[in-house]
Protein backbone atom coordinates (compact mmCIF):
# COMPACT_ATOMS: atom_id res chain seq x y z
CA UNK A 1 0.00 0.00 0.00
CA UNK A 2 1.71 3.81 -1.10
CA UNK A 3 1.03 6.28 1.86
CA UNK A 4 0.98 9.72 0.00
CA UNK A 5 2.46 12.86 2.24
CA UNK A 6 0.11 15.23 3.11
CA UNK A 7 -1.59 17.68 0.78
CA UNK A 8 -0.32 21.53 1.86
CA UNK A 9 -3.25 23.24 2.67
CA UNK A 10 -3.68 26.73 0.69
CA UNK A 11 -5.60 29.51 0.85
CA UNK A 12 -5.85 32.02 -2.12
CA UNK A 13 -8.54 34.50 -2.21
CA UNK A 14 -9.96 37.20 -4.91
CA UNK A 15 -12.05 39.98 -3.67
CA UNK A 16 -14.53 41.05 -6.51
CA UNK A 17 -16.88 44.48 -5.94
CA UNK A 18 -19.83 42.46 -4.27
CA UNK A 19 -18.09 39.08 -4.07
CA UNK A 20 -15.32 37.39 -1.85
CA UNK A 21 -13.77 33.77 -3.10
CA UNK A 22 -11.76 31.59 -1.68
CA UNK A 23 -9.68 29.51 -3.53
CA UNK A 24 -8.94 26.21 -0.99
CA UNK A 25 -6.51 23.46 -1.40
CA UNK A 26 -5.14 20.43 0.11
CA UNK A 27 -6.37 19.19 3.60
CA UNK A 28 -9.49 20.70 4.98
CA UNK A 29 -8.80 19.11 8.77
CA UNK A 30 -8.34 19.37 12.12
CA UNK A 31 -5.16 21.35 12.04
CA UNK A 32 -6.38 22.95 9.18
CA UNK A 33 -10.02 24.12 9.53
CA UNK A 34 -9.15 27.33 12.00
CA UNK A 35 -6.83 28.96 9.75
CA UNK A 36 -9.84 28.73 6.93
CA UNK A 37 -12.36 30.40 9.31
CA UNK A 38 -10.07 33.11 11.22
CA UNK A 39 -8.96 34.26 7.49
CA UNK A 40 -12.47 33.98 5.74
CA UNK A 41 -13.96 35.78 9.03
CA UNK A 42 -10.87 38.42 9.26
CA UNK A 43 -11.29 39.54 5.31
CA UNK A 44 -15.16 39.37 6.00
CA UNK A 45 -14.77 42.31 8.27
CA UNK A 46 -11.70 44.04 7.08
CA UNK A 47 -13.09 47.47 6.71
CA UNK A 48 -14.97 47.37 3.40
CA UNK A 49 -18.00 46.95 2.32
CA UNK A 50 -19.34 43.35 3.41
CA UNK A 51 -19.84 41.06 0.23
CA UNK A 52 -23.44 39.91 -0.84
CA UNK A 53 -22.36 36.62 -2.31
CA UNK A 54 -19.27 34.44 -0.43
CA UNK A 55 -17.71 31.48 -2.69
CA UNK A 56 -15.37 29.01 -1.66
CA UNK A 57 -13.78 26.88 -4.34
CA UNK A 58 -12.79 23.55 -3.75
CA UNK A 59 -11.35 22.85 -7.00
CA UNK A 60 -8.60 21.92 -5.38
CA UNK A 61 -9.82 20.19 -1.89
CA UNK A 62 -7.80 16.76 -1.26
CA UNK A 63 -9.56 15.81 2.06
CA UNK A 64 -11.71 17.23 4.66
CA UNK A 65 -13.28 15.84 7.89
CA UNK A 66 -15.66 16.59 10.57
CA UNK A 67 -13.43 19.62 11.57
CA UNK A 68 -13.49 21.08 8.23
CA UNK A 69 -17.28 20.98 8.47
CA UNK A 70 -17.41 22.75 11.17
CA UNK A 71 -15.31 25.23 9.38
CA UNK A 72 -17.52 25.41 6.88
CA UNK A 73 -20.65 25.84 8.94
CA UNK A 74 -18.69 28.46 11.36
CA UNK A 75 -18.30 30.58 7.88
CA UNK A 76 -22.60 29.62 6.75
CA UNK A 77 -23.12 31.41 10.48
CA UNK A 78 -20.16 34.56 9.86
CA UNK A 79 -22.00 35.41 6.46
CA UNK A 80 -25.60 34.95 6.79
CA UNK A 81 -25.31 37.36 9.99
CA UNK A 82 -23.81 39.50 7.45
CA UNK A 83 -26.70 39.04 5.10
CA UNK A 84 -24.39 37.12 2.61
CA UNK A 85 -24.91 33.59 0.65
CA UNK A 86 -22.60 31.44 1.26
CA UNK A 87 -21.76 29.78 -2.24
CA UNK A 88 -19.64 26.03 -2.51
CA UNK A 89 -18.16 25.63 -5.81
CA UNK A 90 -16.33 22.76 -7.57
CA UNK A 91 -17.18 20.19 -4.71
CA UNK A 92 -15.26 17.14 -5.55
CA UNK A 93 -17.02 13.98 -4.75
CA UNK A 94 -15.65 12.80 -1.03
CA UNK A 95 -17.19 16.73 -0.20
CA UNK A 96 -19.88 16.21 -1.75
CA UNK A 97 -20.66 13.01 -0.18
CA UNK A 98 -19.65 14.27 3.14
CA UNK A 99 -22.54 17.43 2.68
CA UNK A 100 -25.33 14.64 1.97
CA UNK A 101 -24.59 12.05 4.60
CA UNK A 102 -24.45 15.03 7.05
CA UNK A 103 -27.72 16.59 5.28
CA UNK A 104 -25.61 20.38 5.49
CA UNK A 105 -25.97 21.63 2.21
CA UNK A 106 -28.92 22.91 2.01
CA UNK A 107 -28.59 24.60 5.18
CA UNK A 108 -24.92 25.82 4.28
CA UNK A 109 -25.93 27.38 0.68
CA UNK A 110 -29.75 28.82 1.50
CA UNK A 111 -30.01 32.36 1.64
CA UNK A 112 -29.42 34.63 4.94
CA UNK A 113 -32.36 34.91 6.49
CA UNK A 114 -31.23 37.81 8.92
CA UNK A 115 -32.25 36.28 12.31
CA UNK A 116 -28.92 35.18 12.87
CA UNK A 117 -27.57 38.89 12.46
CA UNK A 118 -26.45 39.46 15.83
CA UNK A 119 -26.09 36.40 17.60
CA UNK A 120 -23.35 34.80 15.52
CA UNK A 121 -21.49 37.95 16.14
CA UNK A 122 -22.17 37.20 20.32
CA UNK A 123 -21.24 33.54 20.22
CA UNK A 124 -18.10 33.60 18.25
CA UNK A 125 -16.09 36.75 19.67
CA UNK A 126 -13.06 38.11 17.98
CA UNK A 127 -10.94 36.08 14.94
CA UNK A 128 -7.59 34.98 14.91
CA UNK A 129 -4.44 35.97 13.03
CA UNK A 130 -3.65 36.44 9.47
CA UNK A 131 -2.96 33.45 8.47
CA UNK A 132 -2.88 32.09 4.86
Amino acid sequence: MTHLPPSEFTLAFRHEPATLTVLIGGELDYDTSDDLLDEVSRRLTAGRPSPADVRLDFRELASIDSSGLTALLMIHRRTSALGATLHLDNRPAHLERLLHLTAVLDHLTAPPTGTEVHQAEEDDGPTGADVI
